[in-house]
């Protein structure tokens, strides 16, 4: 059987080509957020908010609690604290308020070394159901808004937040109380992306909490079409408008082979929400992110999840193509999912260099100071 080639230079431009400044500034600024969940297992974060990495840039910022599960910090981990805003930024002509909404912050720590990362993407699915039922710790729920039909998730993501569960939903729901008016944003990079996507769902649909927004980077696909579909529906991924405004954005990177992973082969597949950082190298700048539509959009990440069979055909039918260099450059170029030596690079590009617990984050960092945006937007 012979397989067709996908069609060349018939990519549609992306339908926003730039983020607003204000979403970009608050990408970058969860972005070091959760990077400081890497301390987590080594040196620690202390209260109020104190940490040998990025933890003196928020100086308003106060630490809750933080969690640890399995041997050695290896399975699930992270920290929960309340984020009062208006963080103040000096410049030369006086000080920027940015996040000036406080938040109850929930940050998933990602895995902790490449060997993890790789087991984390074992592909065994489980039945997944949204609310649990009494018997296994959950409140007795009313019928919930949203169904999840025929859905499927990865059993290894579905544990490490059922592991995490019993420590983070007290403290969450004793802060609400404390906080009525706060949303609670979840945050994760890598594996702790998948945690917060099903903490999420469980929030909204088995609590019925409004308020609830979600940022992870680099996340890999948790579930299959239906649980993806799920996703979409509950935070409403679907259409085309207001794009920035969404609550859940799935920040993905340019090379990063985690977004693709578990592959569409074995039954699983992208939800929607996501925004592209197309530039390889650090730093991005507004210009290299883009909003995404829908769950497979040609312009970001899904553009790179080749098949396998296609990749195949490709590198056995290479003499035959009559396509211009540039062309024969990208159909014969290897798929971002099988990158996996990018999970030391692209994997953690996320605005920073995400995973180093040393003063001031990557040392390759060293001396960049946090974003600021331009006067014309203060």
């Amino acid at each position: 059987m012979t397989l067709p080639l996908e069609p060349l230079g018939t990519k549609e431009p992306a339908a926003v080509s730039t983020i607003p400044v204000s979403l970009f500034a608050s990408l970058e600024r969860l972005a070091r957020l959760v990077d400081v969940s890497y301390c987590l297992g080594t040196t620690g974060i202390h209260k109020p908010f104190q940490c040998i990495s990025r933890c003196d840039e928020f100086p308003n910022v106060t630490l809750a609690s933080t969690w640890s599960t399995g041997f050695l910090f290896g399975d699930n981990c992270g920290f929960i604290a309340v984020d009062h805003g208006a963080d103040q930024q000096r410049r030369n002509d006086g000080p920027v308020e940015d996040d000036k909404q406080g938040a109850i912050v929930v940050a998933f720590r990602g895995t902790y070394s490449i060997t993890n990362t790789i087991v984390d993407l074992s592909t065994v699915p489980q039945k997944y159901v949204p609310y649990p039922s009494p018997d296994h710790g959950g409140e007795e729920p009313e019928k919930p808004s949203h169904e999840c039909t025929n859905c499927t998730v990865h059993s290894g993501f579905l544990e490490s937040w059922k592991s995490a569960r019993d420590s983070v939903l007290p403290e969450l729901k004793a802060l609400r109380a404390k906080y009525p008016s706060h949303p609670i944003h979840l945050i994760g990079h890598s594996l702790g992306g998948a945690v917060a996507c099903l903490a999420a769902l469980e929030l909204k649909v088995s609590l019925g909490w409004d308020g609830v927004m979600v940022t992870t980077f680099g996340e890999p696909r948790v579930g299959n079409a239906g649980f993806a579909r799920f996703v979409d529906d509950v935070f409403d991924l679907d259409g085309l408008i207001d794009l920035e405004k969404r609550v859940y954005r799935r920040v993905t990177h340019a090379d990063d082979p985690v977004p693709l992973l578990p592959p569409g082969e074995f039954g699983y597949k992208s939800h929607g929400g996501e925004i592209f950082i197309s530039k390889s190298a650090l730093s991005p700048s507004e210009t290299d992110v883009q909003l995404c539509i829908g769950n497979a959009d040609p312009n970001c990440s899904a553009k790179d999840d080749s098949s396998v069979e296609n990749l195949l055909h490709r590198l056995l039918h290479f003499r035959w193509t009559t396509a211009s260099l540039e062309e024969y450059t990208e159909r014969m170029s290897f798929p971002a999912r099988f990158k996996l030596w990018q999970l030391f690079f692209a994997h953690r590009d996320y605005f920073w260099r995400l995973g180093l617990c040393v003063p001031g984050g990557d040392p390759t960092n060293w001396g960049r100071p946090p974003y600021q945006p331009h006067d014309e937007y203060l």
